[in-house]
């Protein structure tokens, strides 16, 4: 069958080189430690505390401690059995509640204020606003005149390096009576966690479900999950994880799902309407598109990222020259201040930290495998779904691919310099799938690795977010 293929093999030289690639990023971690905490203490212009992590050294335990040690084991021990026996449906509820789980555990290691309702409140955060936007559109009209840090009543860091449907998230919620940091972070958790479940419904459609299932205790049992619970970024992880879910849906089932590519289109559009960045997504899409061999959906996933700018636009938000502003702010800040030199491969760290070293393992097999998962991508031939010439763990390979190229073009770019433990959490989303590549044997020591790396990093540093 396609999923046995030689991708997935199990093989003595492929599992050594997968633990070697493991160990070399383990020793990029080292690097980035040592290396900044010498650049930190000589001049301080990493501004985070732990480099290269935005964290403290802060060993202790709390209420999460024996329901995350729980999740762990059961996730182990049970994970990939059951993610080979549930019906499907069940496999989709079950890892969004499990990822739940695991997400609110992690968090209240650090206690529940601490660790949730404090964490979206303190004054670089979006709750600090929710009074200035009691006439909304009143509000976006004059957003831009607030972002510079030398303008009256300037914008917190967060609210002035988002687009307004960041803020307007918490807006709406605080409308409809769940205002307070608590909801917030509730939210961010709640919906953030949903994205285990889209990438599942993506790898199923797009390459086949026994690679899904193969994935699936790895999209739960993610060390991702303490940036999660709780920061927005959660949150946008989910709409970006939607986003891609739908147009795969409609990439590989047209032309039975046009709502999809339409629900596409309107996700891709708000994405870039709560993170700049998030306009990166369309190499992922691309990358979609590139394995389905189609671009039926095109139209409607167009019209529909249309509406959102649209509607932005006439109620007075002008996106170009916000984020003409937001560059001038981020170096007005910590951004002019933090050396690229280090951030540029330090950041790189940091999502080894937030990936685990299972993931590290299925990257490399993804890399290895990108020669023929591209040449076959691109067989010149009209055929119908699915595509001859690729293989479904293939069209997998294509898309992670395009979520790591997209997080390379973030990085060099320069304006990721430091806290991507969070901001590049959208992206790190679908390298999670990449898990799906590593062999069966050998399958819960990768899972214990993962659990033990969140672990120790929720246990022994207080992160800031």
């Amino acid at each position: 069958m396609e999923h046995h293929d030689t991708l997935t093999r199990h093989s003595r030289p492929g599992v050594r080189s997968d633990v070697a690639a493991a160990g070399a990023a383990a020793l990029l971690v080292v690097l980035a430690v040592i290396v900044g905490s010498a650049v930190q203490r000589a001049d301080g212009s990493l501004r985070v505390g732990w480099p290269p992590l935005l964290a403290s050294w802060s060993p202790h335990a709390g209420p999460g401690t024996p329901a995350a040690l729980v999740v762990a084991v059961a996730v182990i021990v049970y994970g990939p059995v059951l993610a080979g026996r549930l019906p499907w449906r069940g496999l989709l509820l079950g890892s969004w509640l499990t990822s739940m789980a695991w997400t609110w555990s992690l968090a209240l290691i650090d206690g529940w204020h601490r660790g949730i309702a404090r964490r979206l409140t303190t004054r670089n955060e979006y709750l600090q606003v929710i009074d200035r936007f009691d006439d909304i559109p009143a509000a976006l009209r004059d957003f831009t005149r607030h972002i510079l840090i030398g303008s009256p009543d300037n914008w917190p860091a967060h609210v002035a390096g988002h687009p307004p449907a960041a803020t307007l998230t918490f807006v709406g919620l605080d409308r409809i009576g769940l205002g307070g940091g608590a909801w917030a972070g509730t939210w961010c958790i709640t919906v953030g966690c949903t994205a285990a479940a889209a990438v599942l419904v993506t790898v199923r459609a797009l390459a086949d479900e026994p690679l899904a299932r193969r994935a699936a205790p790895f999209l739960v049992l993610a060390p991702a999950a303490i940036w999660v619970g709780a920061s927005a970024d959660g949150y946008f992880a989910a709409v970006t994880a939607w986003a891609i879910a739908l147009l795969t849906l409609a990439a590989t089932r047209a032309p039975r799902f046009p709502a999809a590519a339409l629900g596409s289109g309107l996700l891709l559009g708000l994405t870039c309407y709560l993170s700049y960045g998030l306009t990166l997504f369309a190499i992922v899409a691309l990358g979609v598109l590139l394995a389905a061999r189609t671009t039926r959906p095109l139209p409607l996933v167009l019209s529909g990222a249309a509406a959102v700018p649209l509607v932005f636009t006439v109620l007075g938000f002008d996106w170009w020259e916000a984020y003409r502003l937001l560059t001038e702010r981020y170096y007005q800040g910590a951004g002019g201040v933090r050396p690229y030199g280090y951030w540029v491969w330090a950041n790189l760290a940091c999502t080894v930290i937030v990936l685990g070293p299972a993931i590290v393992a299925g990257l490399r097999r993804a890399v290895v495998a990108s020669p023929g998962a591209v040449r076959a991508a691109r067989l010149r031939q009209s055929v119908p779904w699915p595509v001859r010439g690729t293989t479904s763990a293939q069209r997998l390979v294509i898309l992670v691919l395009a979520a790591l190229l997209a997080l390379v073009v973030a990085d060099l770019s320069g304006m990721s310099k430091a806290e991507t433990e969070r901001i590049w959490l959208p992206f790190a989303t679908w390298l999670l799938a990449a898990a799906a590549l590593l062999p069966a044997r050998g399958r819960r020591a990768w899972l214990t690795s993962q659990a033990v790396l969140a672990l120790a990093v929720n246990h022994l540093l207080f992160t800031g977010w």
